[in-house]
C-alpha cells in the first residue's frame, strides 16, 4: 500500500505563518476589530480559569469571542489552532486533571509560547502531570500528525477555520478524530455572500479573517457533505470594519462572527420527546442555552423534535437530561422544529437590539459543565 503524501504548506498557510509568527506580536497588532469582546460580564469560573493563565500566553491570543461549550469535565478536547495556548490552559482547568486539552498550530513561534509555559501553569493548578499537550501540524492534516481517529469527545476552535483555504478538509479531519456522539463547537467568521478574488489574494486580509471568511450557507452545505448532523446555531456578533483601507477592498460585504455546534452521531432523527434539563451542568445549574432557538431551564419540561432528540440523547448532554416519551395521543403528531432560518446575521441583529442576552460573551457560549466521565 502506498503511503500517504506528507500535507505540504500552500501559499496561504505560510502567508499565515509569517501573519502570526512575525508581523503579529501582540494582541493589539491586529488591524482590525475582529477579535469580538465580550458584549457581557464572563461567568466567575470562567474569569477564574483565565486570570490564572500567564500573561505571555494570553498577549499573544487573537481569538474573536470564547469557544466553550458546556459539559466539560473529565472530556478530552481538541483545540484547532490553539496560537500560543490561552484556550488550552483555561480549558486544563475545566476538565480536571482527569481530563485532556491537546492544541494543535502550524505557526511553531506561537507554540514555543504555549510549551514554554506548561510547567507554570500545571503548578498553577495543582495538577501531579500535565494534561495539556501542544502539537505542531495542520488542521486539515490531523491524524497526518498522530491525532487518533475518534479519540476526542469535543473540538473547538476559535476563529482559525476561516484562516484555511480548504475548509472541507478541516470539518472532515475533524469529524474525522471526533468520537461517536462527539461536538465540533467552534466560533469563527462569516461573510454575506462568496468573497471576490481581490479579496481573498489580499494577505492581510486574510490574516485578519476577512479574506478565507466562509458564505454561511456554504458552511451548512459542507458540513452535511462531510457527514456533521445539521448545524446549530449558538451565537452571533455583527463585525463592524472600522479600517478605512480594508473597507475600501471589502465594500459591501458584511461580516458576522458566530458560533456553531455541529455533531457526529448517525444519521436518521430519533423520535420527539420531552426533554427535562437536570441542572447539573456547572455554570449552567439554572438554565441551559443550548442553541439560538433552545434554552432549556432547570426541571422544566420541553417538547424536542427527532434532531434534537438524537442529539440530546447520543452524546455528552444525555446524562444531563431526563428523557420522556410524548403521550400517545400525541404520536402521530410531529414536534416540528423551531422556526428558524439559522442565518447569523438575522440573529446577529436581533441581538443587537436586545439590552441582554443570555451569560455568553462575543461571539461564543462560555458555559462548562461535568459531563465526559
Amino acid at each position: 500500500m502506498a503511503e500517504q503524501a506528507s500535507f505540504v504548506d500552500t501559499t496561504v498557510h505560510l502567508d499565515v505563518k509569517d501573519y502570526y509568527g512575525k508581523t503579529l506580536q501582540k494582541t493589539s497588532d491586529i488591524k482590525s476589530n475582529v477579535c469580538v469582546a465580550p458584549t457581557e460580564p464572563l461567568p466567575k469560573f470562567i474569569l477564574q480559569a483565565l486570570k490564572k493563565v500567564h500573561p505571555d500566553v494570553t498577549d499573544r491570543y487573537y481569538g474573536c469571542g470564547l469557544a466553550v461549550p458546556e459539559c466539560l469535565e473529565g472530556c478530552r478536547i481538541l483545540d484547532l489552532g490553539c496560537g500560543s495556548g490561552r484556550d488550552c490552559y483555561m480549558l486544563s482547568q475545566l476538565v480536571g486533571e482527569a481530563g485532556h486539552v491537546t492544541g494543535i498550530d502550524m505557526t511553531e513561534d506561537q507554540l514555543e509560547v504555549a510549551r514554554k509555559h506548561v510547567d507554570f501553569h500545571m503548578k498553577e493548578f495543582g495538577y501531579r502531570k500535565p494534561n495539556v499537550t501542544f502539537v505542531q501540524g495542520y488542521i486539515e492534516a490531523l491524524t497526518e500528525a498522530a491525532l487518533e481517529k475518534n479519540s476526542f469527545d469535543i473540538i473547538i476552535s476559535n476563529c482559525v477555520v476561516n484562516l484555511s483555504p480548504d475548509k472541507k478538509q478541516v470539518l472532515a479531519e475533524a469529524f474525522s478524530v471526533l468520537k461517536e456522539g462527539g461536538e465540533l463547537f467552534f466560533s469563527d467568521m462569516y461573510s454575506n455572500g462568496r468573497q471576490t478574488e481581490e479579496i481573498k489574494n489580499n494577505k492581510v486580509l486574510w490574516g485578519e479573517g476577512f479574506g478565507g471568511a466562509l458564505w454561511y450557507k456554504d458552511l451548512l452545505q459542507l458540513a452535511e457533505e462531510v457527514g456533521f448532523r445539521p448545524p446549530r446555531l449558538v451565537k452571533a456578533n455583527v463585525i463592524a470594519v472600522d479600517n478605512k483601507e480594508m473597507q475600501a477592498i471589502l465594500g459591501d460585504f458584511k461580516f458576522v462572527s458566530a458560533t456553531y455546534r455541529l455533531f457526529k452521531l448517525p444519521k436518521g432523527s430519533g423520535k420527539p420527546c420531552k426533554a427535562i434539563y437536570n441542572g447539573n451542568i456547572t455554570g449552567a445549574e439554572d438554565s441551559l442555552h443550548f442553541d439560538c432557538q433552545y434554552t432549556f431551564k432547570a426541571n422544566q419540561v420541553t417538547e424536542v423534535d427527532g434532531e434534537l432528540a438524537s442529539i440530546l440523547t447520543q452524546s455528552r448532554y444525555a446524562q444531563a437530561f431526563t428523557f420522556q416519551p410524548l403521550r400517545k395521543s400525541c404520536e402521530p403528531c410531529e414536534v416540528k422544529p423551531k422556526a428558524g432560518s439559522g442565518d447569523p446575521f438575522e440573529l446577529a441583529v436581533q441581538l443587537q437590539k436586545q439590552s441582554a442576552g443570555s451569560a455568553t460573551g462575543g461571539c461564543c457560549s462560555t458555559q462548562s459543565g461535568t459531563c465526559c466521565k
